[in-house]
């Protein structure tokens, strides 16, 4: 019977020596510790050793002898909580999968999937197998989906111009946060393709509208609104800046024969390009009648009675003389002069007048001769006074002398 206990103390101490001695003490930076003296008596280690892959180049530290390496692990053996995750996710260990016990760590028992309880603050996707990052994947997965789907969505959009949302209200949350940023993505770089060839349509059209004035869309074009009228625009503003420089032409034409007073209207060409012969016709003639115009608006301050000039066509004079007759500065100018002579003023002209001196001059002579005249009048009048008084006076001399003499 003694015997029996004496076996099952050594066994019993053999063991709980190896559970409490392997995991004694703390590790240094190196990973590793001295084994202690009580160890070292059970053979359970020798010397310095490590633990969890540790290794040191301080040789000195480190006895010739054979590490034990432990094969299991305590919490409290490790120096930091990233040291736990990094066990745990290198040995694969979950919930279900923990034979360490690192999850149950002090209660025994496997609970949630996170070893040696991590700290409130600490990201728990990290852990392998995790709740956590179990659902961290699933919102992963989900927004990668729904980024997938928006983008095909929103880059077909936007390649047709036509903003939609598709997403429906059953999607979950999270795939609708990559719906929406797939979507964006994918219409943005459908705007920008559809842009470039709406540009490529658009040359193609100027092209063959620089050609041609009946349009033909290209059939890669006729199924997207975008491109057909990009081409239709490009095409119309060929056409257009064709006929504009014809339609210039024909009135460049038009005007130097105004100028010329030569009619020759275009014949066999579109009503557009008769009208802008036309316009340019009538534009050169009126500049110049205004020429003429002109010419006899400045005779008029020269001439006191309106002569015809030497033109032989008719219509040139009479553009002249309308001018001469359209002149009331020139009458403003005889006026003044007139008003001068007419008082009878010494004859100054003023420097705005000079362009018509002799107008001005001439009708000063009329003012100033009727000044004269009525002068001469007055005189006249003054000396007829007189004459009659002094008869008056020399015949009632006589009439006193006859009667003194009687």
């Amino acid at each position: 019977m003694n015997k029996k206990i004496v076996i099952f103390t050594l066994l019993f101490t053999f063991l709980f020596g190896t559970m409490t001695f392997a995991h004694s003490g703390r590790t240094d930076s190196s990973g590793g510790h001295n084994c202690s003296e009580k160890s070292q008596a059970k053979g359970l280690c020798s010397g310095y050793h490590y633990h969890n892959g540790g290794s040191s180049t301080k040789s000195s530290s480190i006895n010739s002898s054979p590490t034990i390496k432990r094969t299991d692990k305590n919490c409290s053996d490790f120096a930091s909580y990233d040291e736990v995750v990094s066990y745990w996710n290198s040995k694969g260990y979950s919930a279900t999968n923990d034979p360490e016990n690192l999850d149950g760590w002090g209660n025994g028992k496997v609970d949630d999937g996170i070893p040696c309880e991590a700290p409130s603050s600490y990201d728990k996707t990290k852990i392998n197998n995790s709740p956590e990052q179990v659902q961290y994947k699933e919102e992963q997965l989900a927004i990668k989906n729904g980024e997938k789907q928006g983008y095909n969505q929103g880059l077909s959009d936007g390649y047709n111009e036509v903003p939609s949302n598709n997403v429906t209200s059953n999607d979950s949350s999270t795939f609708k946060q990559g719906y929406t940023s797939g979507y964006d993505k994918g219409y943005k770089e459908g705007k920008t393709k559809i842009e470039g060839e709406k540009v490529k349509a658009s040359r193609e059209g100027y092209a063959l509208g620089q050609k041609q004035d009946n349009i033909a869309i290209a059939g890669k074009y006729l199924n997207h609104q975008g491109l057909k009228n990009s081409f239709e625009s490009g095409f119309n503003q060929a056409v257009t800046e064709r006929v504009e420089t014809k339609k210039k032409k024909f009135t460049e034409l038009g005007y130097e024969d105004g100028k010329k007073d030569t009619y020759s209207p275009p014949t066999d060409v579109e009503k557009v390009y008769g009208n802008s012969y036309q316009n340019g016709y009538d534009k050169g003639q009126n500049e110049l009648k205004q020429e003429y115009v002109q010419q006899g608006y400045e005779a008029a301050f020269t001439m006191i009675k309106y002569h015809e000039p030497d033109l032989t066509n008719e219509k040139f004079k009479e553009w002249h003389e309308e001018g001469f007759a359209s002149n009331k500065e020139a009458v403003k100018i005889g006026d003044a002069g007139f008003m001068l002579g007419q008082q009878g003023d010494d004859f100054v002209i003023p420097s705005d007048y000079k362009k018509a001196e002799p107008l001005y001059t001439h009708y000063y002579e009329l003012g100033f001769k009727e000044y004269e005249e009525e002068q001469d009048a007055k005189q006249k009048a003054v000396t007829g006074s007189i004459g009659v008084a002094a008869l008056a006076w020399l015949g009632r001399r006589v009439y006193v002398v006859k009667k003194m003499i009687g």
